[in-house]
């Protein structure tokens, strides 16, 4: 049986007890098995939706039902979620439960208010594009679904590069300019934590550009290259001579946001008007 399938079959069985709640709305999966990508590292990324939130006695309940060799439940340092190891298959899976109020207001305020945030803007639109249907009780997840199936908004696409762009190297709080005080310092944490929130504003640019909504931070590199047709200059090695550490790493910086000033000319962007030079 091909991997895949062994994944699929145990979010059957999963299913199976979620769909017996009444407040469940629906049960989507999500994550690499949308996108046919497996390896021996994929999970099952299982997200349940409610107007109210799954007990945790119940989720208990079915990872001891369907065994697990290791399992955390009811975790909130991120969404409320679980994540456990199927004992038999050694699976991972991974439950997201998530309010319906919570989600749309989310999608509204993207698609419909154009609010950006400061990195990985659109990932929420991703998830909800490229999530199947296992079950959905009224029909709800699969309006929502087409609700979203629009063109990427123009005010959307402009407000991420507005947010995003002046904390690459415009203005006095930038990435770059503290990742050249944590150089001085000789602070590596502060370096490291520095370039990688860098990136995070770097690449929402990027897919904003290309009007494609945020994949997240996994497997990046690829995905951008598979997908995007407009492409820095130079990127990808830019960026591997950045992570590798490879000469010095301020003017690998500046080689990556120059390349990225020139494409965004391209696109008919100035990125001068992002300086935010108010004396």
């Amino acid at each position: 049986m091909p991997q895949n399938s062994n994944h699929l079959k145990l979010a059957e069985e999963i299913l199976f007890y979620f769909k017996k709640l009444d407040f469940v709305e629906a049960v989507i999966l999500g994550g690499s098995l949308t996108g046919k990508i497996i390896d021996h590292h994929s999970d099952i990324d299982l997200y349940v939706y409610s107007d109210q939130r799954v007990p945790p006695e119940f989720r208990k309940d079915v990872v001891q039902n369907l065994g697990a060799s290791e399992a955390n439940i009811g975790l909130t340092f991120w969404d409320d979620g679980d994540e456990w190891f199927h004992k038999k298959s050694g699976i991972e899976i991974d439950m997201i439960y998530w309010d319906k109020k919570w989600i749309e207001d989310q999608l509204e305020n993207l698609l419909i208010k154009h609010k950006a945030s400061i990195g990985y803007s659109t990932c929420f639109w991703h998830t909800i594009l490229n999530s199947k249907i296992l079950f959905d009780r009224s029909g709800w997840f699969s309006q929502l679904q087409s609700k979203s199936k629009i063109p990427f908004p123009q005010h959307l696409k402009e407000a991420i590069i507005t947010k995003n762009y002046p904390l690459l190297r415009n203005i006095i709080p930038s990435y770059y300019n503290q990742i050249n005080k944590a150089i001085d310092r000789n602070d590596i944490v502060s370096i490291n934590h520095r370039i990688a929130a860098f990136f995070a504003s770097y690449f929402d640019i990027i897919f904003a550009l290309n009007e494609i909504p945020h994949p997240g931070e996994k497997k990046i590199l690829p995905f951008v290259q598979n997908n995007c047709l407009k492409i820095p200059h130079s990127m990808s090695e830019n960026i591997r001579d950045i992570l590798n550490n490879s000469g010095d790493l301020l003017p690998n910086l500046d080689e990556l946001i120059n390349n990225l000033n020139a494409l965004l000319k391209q696109e008919g962007f100035s990125p001068e008007e992002f300086s935010w030079k108010n004396l």
